[in-house]
């Protein structure tokens, strides 16, 4: 007859297991087991389930050596070892010099520790083609985290604390005694005569975690006696509502975030602004999550910055360094994600064009500008441009050759229907064309040095077509996926 206290703790995993999905029949676990209380119970339970419950569950004892206490360590190993081999269950010891590795990387003790011990599980679970990663968290841990969020200023990501389950790197992470406490897995472990040992380095407040586990939770628990279990509902609806927010800012991030090949990624300050002001911050943080950067989850100024930013009437242009080479850049209504190129277009970018017709791709556009000379010696007077894509000019008045190129400083252009000249920079603004644009917008100039036209934006007020014209220059700018027949030599132009 198995003790009460294991057979309840079967039932309550067993029923977390079918809600959360943590695994399906015949399923390879790696089991991360220390040597202490929980991770014995937890293996304990879990080598019950597989063999009682006629699940098929294969089980891979992993246990890692950090190298802070050499000789503990190593009789921990030696314990774990063998418990595995109690079970019958392959064993996987992997050892490390944690404290080397923290001074080479300028990681903290925990953190060095965590990141070895993660990438070790992971690497066993690949070789062992493991669905799944379990980890003997339990509810005491999960308060403790919650805690420490809140301490470090946390948002409802943070509070809603560890998973029940949670994918990382193509491998389940699975909690199965989140719901359980501290005292339940030792008195599970005294009750079925389960040895286990005791970490020395747990009674250290000089890690932040343990200091919150020995000092403040008592010192909080004289205030609520359930404070521990009150962290825990906490954490369970904070997670919840995370998940919720989380798909809604995903379903908005489908339906107003353009993204573009190059990895930018555009979001209208209006669309953001008609949003509630938390799915505003949501959808902030889920586009910083989709930029390569290399720094950790931007915090929340950063976030508030962009907010804040696109919902203010001015300034309209403006850019945010989001580290890791990120930045935010609004453009009028527009605002724009990316990761900066060093390489970037090259500046002294020209073509001369001194033969008719011609086609001039032009580089970072996806655009091609066609410029040609209209047959006949008599120009038809309904012939005009059709859009800010077109511009027609006396041929006999243009200085050839012609040049394409990009914008220089003090560029200034005579723009039709004003008296004197404008600079190009200040064309741009009035015209707010965006400042990421403006240095792949093409120029015409002609011999002469005049600049002619500003294709899409203003044309110049020189060799216009009148009456008397007697050969014209049409140029016409278009995509790069345009049927060059129709553009040279259609109907209009014949």
């Amino acid at each position: 007859m198995e003790p009460l206290m294991l057979g309840r703790a079967v039932v309550q995993v067993m029923e977390l297991a079918r809600e959360n999905g943590l695994w399906s029949p015949e399923d390879i676990i790696v089991v991360a087991v220390s040597g202490g209380p929980d991770s014995v119970a937890l293996l304990h339970i879990l080598s019950h389930i597989s063999r009682e419950k006629g699940l098929g569950l294969r089980l891979v004892v992993a246990h890692v050596n950090h190298g802070f206490r050499p000789v503990e360590s190593a009789g921990e190993a030696g314990f774990v070892r063998a418990l595995a081999a109690g079970y019958g269950w392959p064993f996987e010891l992997a050892e490390f010099d944690a404290p080397l590795y923290m001074k080479e990387q300028k990681m903290g003790g925990q953190e060095a520790a965590r990141k070895l011990r993660y990438e070790f599980l992971h690497q066993t679970a690949e070789r062992y083609g493991a669905a799944s990663i379990a980890l003997a968290h339990h509810g005491d841990d999960q308060a403790e985290t919650v805690l420490l969020k809140l301490l470090r200023g946390s948002g409802l990501s943070g509070l809603g604390g560890m998973r029940m389950k949670r994918k990382e790197k193509n491998v389940e992470l699975i909690r199965p005694l989140l719901r359980m406490y501290k005292t339940d897995l030792i008195r599970l472990c005294e009750e079925n005569g389960l040895d286990y040992v005791t970490d020395s380095s747990n009674s250290s407040t000089k890690y932040a975690r343990n200091a919150v586990r020995l000092d403040v939770l008592p010192f909080l628990g004289q205030y609520n006696g359930q404070f521990i279990p009150s962290l825990n509902r906490l954490a369970e609806i904070a997670g919840s509502e995370d998940d919720f927010m989380a798909k809604a800012a995903e379903e908005e991030m489908k339906r107003l975030v353009k993204r573009g090949s190059d990895g930018l990624m555009r979001l209208s300050c209006g669309s953001l602004a008609g949003l509630h002001v938390a799915l505003q911050r949501r959808l902030i943080k889920l586009i910083l999550t989709y930029l390569p950067l290399n720094t950790e989850e931007s915090d929340f100024a950063k976030i508030e910055a962009v907010r804040l930013g696109a919902l203010q009437a001015q300034p309209t242009t403006w850019r945010i360094d989001l580290g890791g080479g990120a930045i935010c850049r609004r453009e009028y209504d527009a605002l724009c994600f990316l990761v900066q190129n060093d390489k970037g277009l090259e500046a002294g970018y020209q073509c001369v064009v001194d033969t008719l017709p011609a086609a001039v791709p032009v580089p970072g556009t996806g655009r091609i500008l066609y410029i040609c000379r209209l047959p006949g010696s008599k120009v038809p007077e309904e012939l005009k441009p059709l859009s800010h894509d077109e511009a027609l000019f006396d041929a006999d008045e243009l200085d050839i050759p012609l040049t394409v190129r990009f914008r220089l400083p003090g560029d200034a252009m005579r723009v039709l229907g004003l008296s004197g000249s404008k600079k190009v920079k200040d064309i741009f603004i009035d015209d707010k064309v965006p400042p990421s644009s403006r240095n792949t917008i093409p120029l015409i100039a002609d011999a002469a040095g005049r600049i002619l036209w500003i294709p899409g934006i203003r044309r110049s007020d020189a060799a216009l077509v009148r009456q008397g014209t007697k050969s014209v220059i049409a140029m016409k700018w278009e995509a790069e996926s345009a049927d060059v027949l129709s553009v040279m030599g259609g109907d209009r132009y014949s």
